[in-house]
């Protein structure tokens, strides 16, 4: 396994790169609708990147190992989409949730950041799964420091999700990320303490639990990209790209309109 350690000059372009990421979820914001297409959103994004940011969109053509190429600049994963989800001309109706995941490449390195939206009035039940999800990222994060392992994030994280009646998508997971978009290691959202690999200074990689109402269990529809739910349960995802820092971590996918830390009260 080939962990990439960063150097001083790799971190400043990753917060940039981060923070890039970050505004393209700021500015699509108030534009989350209902009856906006998933499509509409996927263009006004993919303009604000590369004509206001100058940022190029990672996902557009990505074709890891042979897969088709994905067709489109973002991912927009609605209500029972885990994750993947290839925008298209249905609109978002009153009560949807979506998620919106962003990379950008800036000056050669990636950002990476998700978040949950609200489209309309929503269920308590779909709000509730969103707010635990987001939770057991900032669970996992916490545990971020030299010296720790990547079995001590993914047992945080399932721990919250799995208390709170949940279940954790283990076939996808976070990843190193720098020059390229998917590096070692891998950061699974499961796991048990002290197991995995020891995390050390100038790391970065991406948290990004996907949680499901209802069971784990997933399958990809014809396209080769979306993935569902098996059981059509609501699935709900966050995703910050993290720094492991001398003493603890430190985000890298933050602006003006990310969410606070919660205070898991």
């Amino acid at each position: 396994m080939s962990i990439q350690i960063k150097d001083a000059a790799d971190i400043e372009k990753m917060r940039v790169a981060g923070k890039l990421a970050s505004e393209v979820l700021d500015f699509i914001t108030p534009h989350i609708k209902p009856g906006i297409t998933t499509e509409a959103i996927d263009k006004l994004c993919h303009d604000y990147m590369v004509n206001v940011q100058g940022t190029i969109p990672a996902p557009l053509n990505y074709a890891p190992g042979g897969h088709n190429p994905y067709p489109k600049s973002i991912c927009t994963s609605v209500n029972h989409v885990i994750c993947h989800g290839i925008p298209n001309d249905k609109a978002l109706k009153n009560g949807d949730i979506v998620n919106l995941d962003i990379t950008v490449i800036k000056d050669g390195y990636h950002g990476d950041t998700s978040r949950m939206f609200y489209v309309g009035d929503v269920s308590p039940h779909a709000k509730r799964l969103c707010k635990i999800t987001y939770e057991a990222m900032w669970k996992g994060i916490e545990k971020v420091k030299p010296g720790a392992t990547l079995g001590d994030i993914g047992y945080a994280i399932q721990q919250h999700a799995e208390s709170a009646g949940y279940s954790v998508v283990q076939e996808f997971c976070g990843h190193g990320i720098g020059k390229k978009f998917h590096e070692e290691p891998q950061i699974l959202h499961y796991g048990r303490p002290g197991t995995g690999l020891e995390i050390q200074p100038g790391m970065i990689f991406t948290i990004e639990p996907m949680i499901n109402q209802g069971k784990r269990h997933l399958r990809i529809l014809a396209d080769g990209w979306t993935v569902v739910t098996k059981d059509r349960s609501l699935s709900a995802q966050w995703e910050h790209t993290v720094l492991v820092t001398d003493s603890g971590y430190e985000i890298l996918t933050q602006s003006a309109g990310t969410p606070e830390k919660p205070s898991f009260k």
